[in-house]
């Protein structure tokens, strides 16, 4: 007993477990009121056969009635043979308006007196034209009565018809249908499970199917799920798929981010580097330490946030462009010392952005490395704000790109000059953020003669 149980809880655990379950305890509940029903409405067709039977020998009788001088005789032999046969079956009786029996036939002689009485089983009298059909189950019979004003010489005389017919015949046939229709329906209630099995087999066969496509999934043989699923699944594999390349996403901005953070590491190392060969003073070297493993701290929350986040976020406050570019060059004025670089900020003091402050360090701190990388000795970086909109232009005397080349730069590890050092990031990192803000980020050719870098983003006044 104790080892059955796992079993049943493990069908229970399975949908195709318990649809079975279900129809193997409702298909025979269905089955046995259906039988019930059938026999019910088969034995109901039988008793309105043999009442029928019995009207209609009624009539013969009533046909078969001979005029006398004081009442009306039936002759000796009649139409139904069964009549004159003791114990055939079929048993007529007449009885007049007192209840004195005037007729019955020889098929009767047998039977007791009681069974023959005009009252037998029936306390009220019939008024003319009246009839009933019942059935004595303890008399082993059906009868049918019927009651008529016979009219004799000028005077009526009440007459009572009385048929019976025994009821083994119908009880025998109504046996018989009774075993078939047990036979039967246990043969379709077998066969409705058959189908129910092969049925849920079919209907739950597109599970297999998701189940084997994730399992697919989970060993690296796919990408995501890509076979035909019903309407009824659809949702749930759409939602999957949705699911996977989200947790993919998540997967590479982690992996982006940690690539990201060691690029965004360099400039404050570099810096910290320079001061020390620079030989300053402690206290300055302290000074510039202290600022640059702040700005580390900052860098290394902000990638942190990045990482779990996937869209850029308006604030309320705007942030004020030209104090970021002026740490931003000061920073890079202190890396790329040794270039001489002459930069030009015409930046306004109200010029605001609308966004996190970090994100705009992180979009200027690598654009300008950019021009201070590969320029000659002058910079500039302009901006504007039209309608809500911050334009920001970085430009530089370098090379320059080659039109064909301006949007391969902008992907992740494209690097056009490898004599430099470099992670070919910077731009990448730049331009997903500009991106999560709906803005642009496009390149062009300056008037300096170099490279032209134009960032579109949300603006704002300070």
């Amino acid at each position: 007993m104790t080892a059955a149980w796992p079993f049943r809880l493990s069908l229970l655990r399975s949908i195709q477990g318990r649809l079975l379950v279900a129809s193997a305890l409702i298909l025979p509940i269905v089955m046995l009121l259906a039988g019930l029903a059938l026999k019910n409405a088969y034995y109901s067709s039988q008793e309105v056969a043999v009442k029928e039977r019995l009207q209609l020998q009624v009539y013969l009788l009533l046909g078969s009635i001979e005029l006398g001088d004081q009442l009306a005789v039936l002759p000796q032999s009649l139409q139904e043979p069964r009549y004159a046969q003791i114990g055939s079956g079929l048993y007529g009786v007449i009885h007049n308006g007192s209840g004195r029996l005037l007729w019955r036939s020889e098929s009767s002689r047998l039977l007791p007196e009681s069974q023959v009485s005009a009252n037998f089983q029936l306390p009220t009298v019939l008024t003319a034209g009246a009839s009933t059909f019942d059935h004595l189950p303890e008399a082993g019979m059906f009868r049918y009565r019927f009651s008529v004003i016979w009219e004799l010489n000028g005077k009526e005389m009440p007459l009572q018809f009385t048929v019976m017919e025994a009821d083994q015949p119908v009880l025998k046939a109504s046996a018989a249908y009774s075993r078939q229709l047990v036979f039967w329906l246990a043969a379709v209630l077998v066969v409705a499970l058959l189908a129910q099995v092969l049925i849920m087999r079919w209907g739950i066969h597109p599970l297999k199917g998701l189940a084997r496509d994730l399992k697919m999934i989970e060993q690296g043989d796919a990408d995501r799920l890509s076979g035909r699923y019903p309407s009824e699944v659809q949702p749930v594999t759409d939602n999957l798929n949705r699911l996977i390349d989200s947790e993919r996403q998540q997967r590479e901005r982690y992996r982006n981010t940690l690539g990201d953070l060691a690029h965004s590491l360099k400039t404050p190392l570099a810096v910290m580097r320079g001061a020390g060969e620079e030989r300053l003073p402690l206290n300055e070297y302290g000074s510039v330490v202290d600022e640059q493993v702040q700005r580390m701290d900052q860098i290394v929350q902000y990638q942190l946030a990045r990482a779990v986040k996937s869209q850029g976020a308006g604030l309320a406050q705007a942030v004020s462009v030209k104090a970021v570019v002026d740490r931003m060059l000061g920073a890079l004025d202190k890396v790329y010392r040794d270039k001489g670089v002459c930069s030009d900020a015409q930046v306004s003091e109200t010029l605001g952005f609308a966004g996190d402050e970090r994100d705009l360090m992180e979009v200027l701190g690598n654009l300008l490395e950019n021009a201070y990388k590969y320029g000659h000795s002058q910079l500039r970086i302009t901006g504007t704000l039209v309608q809500e909109s911050l334009y920001l232009e970085i430009a530089d005397d370098g090379p320059g790109v080659n039109p064909e080349a301006r949007q391969v730069i902008l992907e992740r590890g494209a690097r056009l000059d490898t004599s430099i050092q470099g992670q070919g990031i910077g731009l990448s990192v730049a331009a997903d953020i500009v991106s999560s803000y709906d803005g642009r980020l496009e390149v062009a050719e300056s008037d300096l003669g170099g490279a032209l870098f134009k960032v579109t983003l949300p603006g704002g006044s300070v």
